[in-house]
Order: structure tokens, then sequence, then C-alpha cells
């Protein structure tokens, strides 16, 4: 279950994802028969028709669109939950790698039929029933491309599972921050940029909003072409309705990444997610952590210490991430700088929306002017240690899958009364 903001962060280092899966709540199990549900393409398709979302338990999970699985169907599948199919591990518990036949949703033996991530609640995390509920309500009806699928769930006993479609490329989080592997390039970095905004503008532009509430790196899922998929609706929350301006709700989220108005005063909006998506740019751009106790002073945290270069042609350079080597366009560059200072005004009305958001990206990814074709290296600056070395450029089509899972990670924080 998620915590509330604060200053005391109880962070897990470890992978976790958005597959869950459940059972609709009866304490006998039907879910043995052949299902017949069938599993959207989603190719170019959205859709949030069922909207407004059901008040009880039992239309949540009666929903259409997901298979109630047996405790025992995971098990078959995961082949009993084995370490060597273990993806990560979180505060909400396990993510494991497991198959089902395409057609009727069967447990399948290892290596054939339909790649899925089994999410295993511990009884004891704080991703709580309520969470997982939140989960199942939002996935089991929303539809997207940049929206991860939810394949169905199990509520057997005390066993709260999530099933997820299987996303190779991992979490956005992994390819920043993670040591090791080659990073991903400018184009690709913009690629996720735009994908993420299209999920976060879908769910603001429905007929119902719907307003994320956690949108961090580890929950910016990546398939095997980089195409960006929001996952973890736990904190999901419905936008405010009629001639109400915000919804007031207990401040929860994650540090670093909630917009100051919201931690403040608990008044939530389409805006914050706006805000939240303004520090996620800046982390492709720079290749920081929102937040890094490692640093010393103002770097620790990441917008405090980019605000004063982000304006600045010049200067720009100084926040970039080292790891591009100097391979991006300075134009597009300081374009995409601009975007994330207009999100991350302090002033929530004055911060675009996401449709504005995205029309902005996708002019970086256009040979207009030659923004995105000609690229400019410039001059790199490692103000930590000067004497690194860099690596040689790295072609984005090159840039292999860090983990086989699409598990983010969770680090929530209890706010300080």
């Amino acid at each position: 279950m998620g915590n509330c903001l604060g200053s005391s962060a109880r962070v897990d280092a470890t992978l976790s994802t958005t597959y869950e899966g459940s059972k609709c709540p009866s304490k006998t199990s039907n879910s043995s028969h052949p299902s017949n549900i069938s599993i959207p393409s989603y190719s170019n398709k959205s859709s949030a028709e069922s909207l407004p979302t059901p008040r009880s338990e039992a239309e949540i999970l009666s929903s259409p669109n997901v298979k109630p699985f047996a405790f025992n169907e995971l098990k078959n599948a995961t082949r009993n939950f084995r370490p060597d199919s273990l993806l990560g591990e979180g505060g909400f518990g396990y993510v494991f790698k497991g198959w089902i036949d395409e057609n009727t949703l069967a447990a399948s033996k290892p290596g054939s039929g339909l790649v899925i991530a089994v999410k295993k609640l511990k009884p004891e995390g704080f991703q709580g029933h309520k969470e997982w509920l939140t989960e199942v309500n939002y996935l089991g009806q929303l539809r997207h491309p940049n929206l991860v699928k939810l394949i169905g769930y199990c509520s057997e006993g005390d066993n709260r599972l999530l099933v997820y479609e299987f996303m190779p490329k991992g979490s956005l989080e992994n390819h920043l921050f993670r040591r090791g592997p080659q990073p991903i390039s400018w184009a690709i970095r913009i690629k996720v940029a735009i994908g993420a905004a299209k999920g976060l503008s879908f769910l603001h532009e429905a007929e119902e909003q719907v307003i994320y509430r956690d949108f961090k790196a580890s929950n910016i899922l990546l398939d095997g072409e980089f195409n960006a998929k929001l996952s973890d609706f736990g904190l999901a929350k419905a936008g405010p309705t009629g001639d109400r301006t915000h919804v007031s709700t207990q401040v929860m989220g994650t540090q670093g990444y909630a917009a100051p108005e919201y931690v403040a005063t608990g008044r939530l909006t389409a805006k914050s997610d706006v805000y939240s998506f303004g520090v996620v740019l800046l982390e492709l751009l720079s290749g920081r952590r929102a937040v890094d106790k490692t640093k010393v002073g103002v770097e620790q945290n990441l917008v405090d210490w980019a605000l004063p270069y982000m304006g600045d042609k010049r200067r720009l350079f100084r926040i970039m991430d080292i790891k591009l080597e100097g391979q991006y366009p300075q134009k597009a560059a300081f374009a995409a700088a601009t975007i994330a200072l207009q999100c991350l005004s302090h002033e929530a009305k004055l911060r675009p929306r996401m449709a504005d958001v995205i029309d902005k990206l996708e002019e970086l990814q256009a040979p207009k002017s030659g923004i995105a074709n000609r690229k400019v290296v410039v001059q790199i600056e490692n103000q930590a240690d000067p004497t690194v070395k860099h690596r040689s450029s790295v072609n984005a089509a090159a840039t292999p899958p860090l983990v086989s899972s699409p598990v983010p990670a969770h680090r929530r924080i209890s706010r300080v009364r």
C-alpha cells in the first residue's frame, strides 16, 4: 500500500512490476474453465468505455476485460514460483516470469505461449489490498498503447496477485541509472518521453479524468522496441468533477516527483502529474535521479540543482547526461529542457497540458530545420570527477535489454506529521 510523502524515506532499491493478478473473491475457484477473454492488441486503439469506475469490489472483479486466475494456475504458469523465474522484488512482494496459452490463458510450458509477469503481493507489504483493487479497477477498464496491459488477477484466500504482459526492456529507471549496460541514445530518450506523455494525456483527457499520481521513471516500462507504457495504478485517483478544480486527498506518491502544491495542501489536479513528468524529462536529460542522497548539498535534489542551467543555452551542457558523450542535438536538448522547465513551474496553472507537451516533443523527432538530424558534440564536464573517461558512442538500435522484466522499483515515503 502506498505511503504518504515525507522526509523519512523508505526506499526499496529492488525491482518491482505492474503485473498483479487476483481471482474473484469467492472461496471456491471457477477459473479452471477455459476463458473466452481475449487480449487486446492495442496497436493504435484506446478506450475507457466502462468509466466511470465501478464502486463495489464485486463490480471491479467482474470486469470482462481481465481473467480471474486460480492460484494453482499461476503456480503452474511460473513453475511453482521457482527462484529462477524471479524477475524482481520490491516492497509489494515478488515478480515472476511465466507462460500461458495465448488463446485459453491456461498455464503452458516454459518457452511456449504468451510470456507474462506475475506480481505476488506480500501479505505484510505496503502495497495492500486497496491499491491492488485500484490497479484492477483502472487497468481492467482503460486501454491504450501506452498503458501496460493487465491480463488478469488472483484473489484466493490471502493471496493477491496480478498478471501483466511481459515488458522485455524493463523499466526506464534501470536504463537511466543502472551501472554497466550501454546507455540509451538521445533518440530513444525522446521516444520514451513521447510515449509516456501520451499515456498521461490519455488519462487526463478521458471523459472521466484519471490522475495518475505516481509518475516516475520506475513506473515507465519499455517493450522490445522501447515503446513506453505506464504501470502501477495503485495510487491513481479520479479527477475533479463538476465545478471542482481539484481533489482533496491524503498526500501519497514518491519524494522528488510530487508537485510542491500537492505536497503542501493535498490538493490534487492533473497538473500535479505534469510536474512529475517534468521531473522525469529532466532525468532523461541529465541521467540523474530525482533524489540522490549520495550527493552533497543542493545536488541531492535534481530539480533544485538543475534549474539554474535549464534556461541557459550555453550552460545547459553542465546538466546533460555524460553517458550521452555529447551525442545529441543542442537545439533539441535546449527545447526539451524548456519543456521540462514549463512543466516544473511552481504555479500549477502555468504548466502546459500533456497534449501540448506531446506536440512539442514530437517536433524534436521531426527533421524540421535539421533539429533532430544535426548532432553536435558539445563540451562535456563532469563536475564530480573531471578525470572520468567517456565510452564510445552507442547506437540506439544496439542498446540491449537490461533485464527481462517489466518491474519498476518502488520508493514511497511516509509523511512526517
